[in-house]
């Protein structure tokens, strides 16, 4: 399926259901993805995250039928998914800067956020540095957490991790056995389906080993299949650049290239270096198909 359609498949799913409790392995599942992938593919197109999106036109919503003065406050709120008054009058105000009560008595002016249409807008100037590499299997050790997809703080998350596993020790453990040190890597596994798991995933921090490797207790050794990869380097202190390629690889790479991702898992490479310097390079791995 085309790469734009299918997200736009997905968001078209969730104004149809707007009202509805929605299931974000449902949702993504109309774009052809995990929730794991279709979260970071959304967030990275759209700047927002998938629940803020949902809960931003929910009290889009709610305020016009507000503005209208015809159902009652208490029914607007439990029709998009508010269970109490108190957390609908949070969230509004919050959002429109007054509350429905004040909405409802003065008409003064609410907030909207417009429904989101994904297309192509050609843009020159920008130059991604990318290449298409075929590997063959290899061998990680890796340490893992896991963690939720659906929740807003991830990246805050993950950013801890790998600060308790410098403190830890566990880089060390790992470069300690590494057959290659010329990266650290930090993987997604993001492929889940599964509606009992479709929420969270797993996020470990690897090095390269060889084939005979002792495993320390508490990590585990993964084989990475071979595959073709799409390498992208970031250019840059890490917190910003990632983001902006992952934006790149989402809105102008693959709209318009023969790949698709596998949505199996993603790997960020690691040199050795300041991590926040303007001069750190790093690079993003994908593992892509030719698109049928």
């Amino acid at each position: 399926m085309n790469w734009i359609q299918g997200i736009q498949n997905a968001i078209d799913y969730i104004e149809e259901h707007i009202t509805e409790k929605l299931d974000y392995s449902e949702i993504s599942s109309k774009a052809f993805c995990s929730p794991f992938y279709f979260q970071r593919i959304f967030t990275a197109l759209c700047g927002i995250t998938l629940g803020e999106y949902i809960r931003n036109r929910r009290l889009t919503l709610a305020g016009r039928e507000i503005f209208s003065a015809k159902p009652k406050i208490i029914d607007i709120a439990l029709k998009y998914g508010y269970e109490s008054p108190e957390s609908f009058t949070r969230a509004f105000t919050k959002f429109h800067g007054i509350t429905p009560s004040e909405a409802r008595r003065n008409g003064a002016g609410l907030k909207a956020f417009s429904r989101l249409r994904v297309q192509i807008i050609m843009k020159g100037g920008n130059t991604m540095n990318y290449r298409i590499v075929e590997k063959e299997a290899f061998k990680v050790l890796e340490k893992t957490e896991r963690h939720h997809v659906d929740a807003e703080n991830n990246i805050s998350t993950i950013t801890d991790f790998w600060k308790k596993a410098h403190q830890t020790g566990v880089v060390n453990t790992l470069l300690n056995n590494a057959s290659d040190r010329t990266y650290i890597f930090g993987i997604c596994y993001g492929h889940s389906y599964n509606k009992e798991t479709a929420k969270i995933f797993d996020y470990s921090i690897a090095c390269a080993v060889g084939e005979k490797v002792s495993v320390p207790e508490g990590y585990r050794i993964t084989e990475i299949p071979s595959r073709t990869w799409l390498i992208t380097e970031c250019a840059g202190a890490v917190e910003e650049c990632m983001q902006k390629v992952w934006h790149e690889i989402c809105s102008e790479f693959f709209p318009v290239s023969e790949y698709r991702p596998t949505y199996e898992m993603d790997i960020e490479a690691y040199p050795s270096g300041d991590i926040t310097s303007p001069d750190y390079r790093c690079e993003i791995w994908i593992p892509v198909e030719k698109d049928s």
